[in-house]
């Protein structure tokens, strides 16, 4: 279904579907429950359907294997959350600035102030003659900010769901997690205002790092350095869970990336690419007694080395 639905779907696929379908009655039937698929797909813009499925390996066993996967998600999820979640097409359709998964992207903006989007992110920029706002969509950014060349001083802020951060001169990064919004301060100083509780906010300093949700700001703690590695397509691992590791490296890729129960808690250190995650991996399976299991390079598993 995932190949007839494409710009360059041939006569023999056609063909190749309808002998499928023929061949055994349980095939028409599967057949006819994909179809409640395809009406839930006709309610995402088009232009982002069709990048979906351009993101599909050619032809092989891994291309079925990943249409069954997008198609099983999309039951699940109404169609949209995989293209949010997956492949960041959503933010990226209506973002002023974006990221697919995978890349990072460096930016300037009109006064000067430098912005690196991370893997799968999306920012829109409001700047007006009271403010400087970035309004973070989806994913994290590193901002070093500038000097504001206008003569009447505007704030510059990164706005997110929870709350806003007030950069005070400054190079700090900003990321949209699960249980709220991180934020993490290498230079300078940043001020943190709940959207909910604008009386509960607090002031980091440099090397400190909060989250905060809706209604106030949780535990600070400091933040070494190498955090921002990822801006240059590195992560550094000191002492880090494996399976924390193998976390923040499936951001960085498409598909499934996981390990088993009885090795995650390895503990690794070293310095692993965020732009080669195969590269990565295979470093992974050389300094750890572990092993690589990949059904296709969508589905990732990293389990203990026979006889280790």
């Amino acid at each position: 279904m995932a190949r007839l639905w494409s710009d360059n779907a041939s006569a023999a696929d056609s063909a190749a579907c309808a002998a499928w379908r023929s061949a055994h009655p349980e095939h028409e039937r599967a057949w006819a429950r994909l179809q409640c698929f395809e009406q839930q797909f006709d309610a995402i813009p088009r232009q982002i359907a069709r990048s979906a499925l351009s993101e599909l390996p050619p032809r092989s066993h891994g291309t079925r294997r990943r249409a069954l996967q997008l198609l099983g998600v999309i039951a699940a999820g109404g169609g949209s959350a995989w293209l949010a979640h997956e492949s960041g097409l959503w933010q990226a359709y209506s973002a002023d600035y974006h990221t697919a998964t995978g890349q990072t992207r460096n930016i300037t903006l009109a006064d000067g102030t430098a912005v690196v989007l991370d893997t799968a992110s999306a920012i829109d920029v409001r700047y007006s003659a009271s403010e400087r706002r970035i309004v973070l969509r989806a994913g994290a950014i590193l901002v070093t900010s500038a000097r504001d060349p206008a003569p009447r001083h505007r704030p510059l802020l990164v706005q997110t769901v929870h709350g806003t951060a007030t950069a005070l001169g400054t190079r700090f990064d900003v990321r949209l997690e699960k249980a709220g919004t991180g934020v993490a301060v290498f230079e300078g100083a940043v001020a943190l205002q709940p959207s909910l509780a604008p009386d509960n906010g607090v002031q980091l300093q440099t090397g400190q790092r909060a989250s905060y949700g809706h209604d106030g700001v949780q535990a600070i703690g400091s933040v070494p350095d190498s955090a921002a590695a990822w801006a240059d397509g590195s992560l550094v691992a000191e002492s880090m869970r494996l399976d924390a590791l193998l976390a923040e490296l499936a951001r960085y890729r498409h598909g499934l990336l996981r390990c088993s129960p009885d090795v995650a808690a390895l503990r690794v250190t070293g310095v692993y690419s965020l732009r080669d995650t195969d590269r990565a991996l295979h470093n992974l399976a050389a300094s750890l007694p572990v092993e690589l299991h990949a059904r296709t390079r969508y589905w990732v598993t990293v389990t203990r080395r026979s006889g280790a």
